[in-house]
């Protein structure tokens, strides 16, 4: 036993010593920061900026820029968001760009390909608002798109503002909208860095966009696992569970947990998100039910002019309720109502 302990304490010795010389390095640094990425947003308290120099030749900072006029749109999967996205490219004041985080990097003809979402009626390419945005390669960072998710008022992102910025820049005159669906855990960092934005939520019945995330869901066992999900995972829903379990422990279940729950948790927390942070919330139902009344709306509340009855004449229909052929009402009652109630523990405990 002695010799056993002290073999221990030698390990640990040298585990210690060993996570010391690391964390002493660039290398190491860079590996704890990003393990804590998103998690810690503690600054030191320092005198508010704009405080008069103490010397008259110093340089100054950049006045900070008011964003009103600009638009973020966003939204869960498979919500509609293109549609929307579409409707304001139809608007001569505007450069509506397609989602700027998506992996395919639209500004990039390397990289972008010419495959088009037959789902996205109306759309010819997504590219076309990117011409003349090259620089971006070297600005554009693909983890954007499944970590760092969460993203409050005080997160450390200043590459992720400067591609943001150099798309509204790159508008000109014009107003700049940005649609992507990889914003919705990102709005209070939106809000607090682009001041004067207009954040536009747009929402979908999670049933219906469960079974339209699955593409075939004639194929997918209605009691499929999270662990068994790979083959139906078209939308990073695991890859995002892994980065929000960080913020959200609940999502850190075992690989037996039903994938809708999953799902679910995820819609639920998005949700809450847009409806906290955003300044008009618009649901897909609403919008392909009465399109020239939504679209009047979402123009009201963007302070921005157009008609909306002939932007409603590229709102088709849309299947709903597709999900009653995927199970009944009690068992998605059933998975729902257990992922509430965690959510509201979780959220009594803040």
């Amino acid at each position: 036993m002695a010799l056993t302990d002290a073999v221990r304490d030698r390990v640990r010795t040298q585990f210690f010593r060993t996570l010391e010389r690391a964390f002493d390095t660039d290398d190491g640094r860079a590996i704890a920061v990003g393990a804590l990425d998103g998690l810690l947003e503690w600054r030191p308290r320092l005198p508010a900026a704009g405080l008069p120099a103490p010397y008259p030749d110093l340089g100054r900072a950049v006045p900070s820029r008011d964003y009103t006029g600009t638009v973020f749109i966003s939204a869960r999967f498979r919500t509609g968001s293109t549609l929307v996205w579409n409707l304001f490219r139809q608007l001569d004041g505007c450069v509506a760009y397609y989602e700027p985080l998506n992996e395919r990097r639209w500004f990039d003809p390397a990289r972008r390909g010419n495959r088009i979402d037959r789902t996205h009626r109306g759309v010819e390419e997504y590219w076309r608002e990117y011409e003349g945005l090259a620089d971006l390669i070297d600005v554009y960072r693909e983890a954007w798109v499944d970590r760092q998710l969460v993203m409050g008022a005080g997160a450390w992102a200043p590459r992720l503002r400067r591609f943001f910025d150099r798309l509204i820049t790159h508008a000109g005159a014009k107003r700049a909208i940005l649609q992507d669906n990889r914003l919705d855990f990102r709005l209070p960092w939106l809000r607090a860095q682009f001041p004067g934005a207009t954040l536009v939520h747009l929402y979908r019945h999670p049933r219906d966009q469960w079974c339209s995330t699955l593409m075939n869901p004639e194929r997918v066992p209605r009691d499929i696992t999270i662990g068994a999900f790979e083959p139906h995972d078209h939308f990073y829903l695991r890859r995002w569970a892994r980065d929000l379990r960080r913020h959200f422990p609940f999502l850190a279940s075992d690989d037996g947990t039903n994938a809708y729950r999953t799902f679910y948790f995820i819609w639920k927390l998005s949700y809450l998100f847009g409806a906290a942070y955003a300044d008009h919330s618009m649901s897909f139902e609403a919008l392909v039910t009465s399109p020239a009344l939504q679209i009047d709306s979402l123009l009201a509340a963007c302070a921005m002019p157009g008609d909306p009855q002939a932007l409603a004449t590229l709102v088709g229909d849309a299947p709903r309720q597709g999900w009653r052929a995927f199970a009944t009402d009690a068992w998605f009652e059933d998975h729902e109502a257990a992922c509430d109630d965690v959510i509201e523990e979780f959220l009594r405990g803040q």
